[in-house]
C-alpha cells in the first residue's frame, strides 16, 4: 500500500519525466511542488517507492525516473475523456472525403503527427504505417534498444492478434519490446472495423495520446 502522498509523487514524477526525459531529482520536485516536506524528507519517500518498484535511479544520476508499474499507475488513475478541440480537427480530416482509403491515410497522419509516434491502421485488405521519423526525433532514439524493438514490433506486428488495449514495456503482446509502448483500439469505419495502434517510448505523453484515440473513436461512432 502506498500513501496518498506517495501517489501524488508518482504521478508529479511521471509527468515532469514525460516532458523532460531527464531524471527526476527530490529537490527539483520538492521546490516546484509543494508537499509539505523538505527535500530530504522527499528522499526518503523515493527510497520506499524504489523499493515498492515505482522508481529506479539510473546509475549515473542524482535523479529517478518512472518504472512500468508507475506508468501503469499514472494511465490507470488518468480521466478517460475526449477532447473537443481534437474531436473538432478530426471532423474537418473527414469531413467531405468519400473515399474511406483517403480518410485512413488523412487520419493515420494526423494521429502521427498529434502524437508523435509511429501509428499502424490495419483495415484488413491493407496496413498504414506513418511517422517512422517522429520516432526519431525523440531522445529514446539514440537508444538502440529502442529502435530495435521499434523494428521487432513492426515486423511481428501482422503476425499476431492484438486486443484492444494499452500495453506498457514488458505487458506488450510483441516478446522483446520492452522499452516501447503501445496503444491499439478498435474504431468504426465505413464499411468495416479498423485496428488503430499508436507506437511510441514507455515516456510518451499518455494523456494527450488517450484523448486523441478516444476523440477519434467518439467521432467515428458519431458518422459512420
Amino acid at each position: 500500500m502506498i500513501s496518498e502522498r506517495q501517489e501524488e509523487i508518482i504521478k508529479l514524477l511521471v509527468k515532469e519525466y514525460i516532458k523532460s526525459a531527464e531524471p527526476i531529482s527530490s529537490k527539483f520536485l520538492a521546490e516546484k511542488y509543494d508537499f509539505g516536506i523538505c527535500p530530504s524528507t522527499l528522499r526518503i519517500e523515493f527510497q520506499y517507492l524504489i523499493k515498492e518498484g515505482f522508481l529506479e535511479q539510473p546509475h549515473t544520476s542524482a535523479g529517478r525516473v518512472p518504472t512500468d508499474k508507475a506508468y501503469r499507475f499514472f494511465v490507470d488513475n488518468l480521466k478517460q475523456e475526449s477532447e473537443e478541440k481534437i474531436e473538432e480537427e478530426i471532423e474537418e480530416i473527414v469531413k467531405g472525403i468519400n473515399d474511406y482509403h483517403k480518410i485512413a491515410y488523412s487520419i493515420s497522419k494526423y494521429l502521427s503527427s498529434h502524437s508523435s509516434s509511429f501509428t499502424i491502421l490495419n483495415l484488413g485488405e491493407f496496413t498504414i504505417k506513418e511517422g517512422f521519423e517522429e520516432i526519431f526525433k525523440t531522445p529514446e532514439a539514440k537508444d538502440s534498444s529502442f529502435i530495435l524493438d521499434i523494428l521487432t514490433f513492426i515486423k511481428k506486428f501482422e503476425e499476431i492478434q492484438i486486443a484492444p488495449g494499452l500495453y506498457i514495456g514488458e505487458e506488450n503482446p510483441v516478446q522483446n519490446t520492452k522499452t516501447i509502448t503501445l496503444i491499439c483500439s478498435e474504431c468504426n469505419f465505413p464499411k468495416q472495423k479498423v485496428h488503430i495502434s499508436i507506437l511510441g517510448p514507455k515516456r510518451m505523453d499518455y494523456e494527450n495520446n488517450i484523448k486523441l484515440i478516444n476523440s477519434l473513436n467518439k467521432v467515428l461512432k458519431e458518422i459512420v
